[in-house]
């Protein structure tokens, strides 16, 4: 996902020193060739404000898992991206993020695919007049989007681990944020647009037997708006605001990325899935 007024590449991952070790042992390669897949957008890359790069939710999970991190994702990718643009990262061969998953879980010992996307399909519908209405019209592409890669991603591997996730719900930041003029209006209107986006989502993995992550509520972002809590910045605020606050750059940077107990946050919830 990627906020609406920045764009990035993904930088190249740095090349891995030459190691003078041993070979491992039959044991201990047969676990670091289990491999987890991550497809999707800047969430699973780890992207932040000014173009910085961490440690993603999807690092996290394959580092917690003991597991090989292939990761396709691709910063501001849409729903349609994962089956018409170039994936990202050192794994891309000039494949799609679609293809490239496929033929790996054809060719490798699979043991997680994860899937984030659809943040930046939904992104324009916070700034249109009418939101609702248009995160209904952008949904409709998402669902036919998410189908059709599950659908690949199942024929290729009928019985490997499938997580989809959503987000946390980063425009009820705007509670806060000077940027939005009509910034509480925006905050109430996001809930219901996330329960929809997120209702679809989850309907969409479970018709393909994968699980799904539901990070907004993960987030906090469910608790009524009028349970409120004491922010150290901010004051008497919401507390489903300040947890958002604390755990994307949404509030302070108008950036939608999760910072790093966000994307703790967020694997914790893929793990919870899984």
């Amino acid at each position: 996902m990627l906020v609406a007024l920045t764009a990035c590449s993904t930088p190249p991952p740095a090349p891995s020193p030459a190691s003078s070790a041993p070979p491992p042992s039959s044991a201990s390669a047969s676990a670091s060739d289990k491999v987890h897949v991550s497809i999707g957008d800047s969430y699973a890359t780890g992207f932040g404000p000014g173009g910085t790069t961490g440690e993603s939710f999807a690092s996290l999970v394959a580092r917690q898992s003991g597991l090989r991190l292939v990761n396709l994702a691709c910063n501001g990718a849409t729903s349609a991206d994962l089956a018409t643009k170039p994936a990202c990262g050192q794994d891309a061969g000039g494949r799609t993020q679609l293809d490239a998953a496929v033929e790996t879980l054809r060719g490798k010992e699979v043991d997680l695919v994860t899937v984030v996307i659809g943040g930046n399909d939904l992104i324009p519908c916070a700034l249109d007049q009418k939101p609702l209405e248009c995160a209904n019209r952008t949904l409709t592409d998402v669902r036919a989007n998410v189908a059709a890669a599950l659908t690949k991603l199942r024929a290729a591997a009928p019985a490997t681990k499938i997580v989809g996730l959503t987000y946390p719900d980063v425009f009820l930041g705007a509670w806060v944020n000077p940027s939005f003029p009509d910034g509480k209006n925006l905050a109430r209107l996001s809930v219901s647009m996330f329960e929809q986006f997120n209702g679809v989502l989850a309907a969409e993995y479970g018709k393909f037997g994968a699980k799904f992550a539901d990070v907004t509520k993960a987030t906090g972002a469910y608790q009524p708006l009028t349970q409120t809590t004491q922010d150290p910045k901010y004051g008497t605020v919401p507390a489903s605001v300040a947890q958002v606050c604390s755990l994307t750059y949404f509030c302070d940077r108008t950036d939608v990325h999760p910072t790093p107990a966000g994307h703790k946050a967020i694997a914790e919830a893929v793990s919870a899935a899984r």
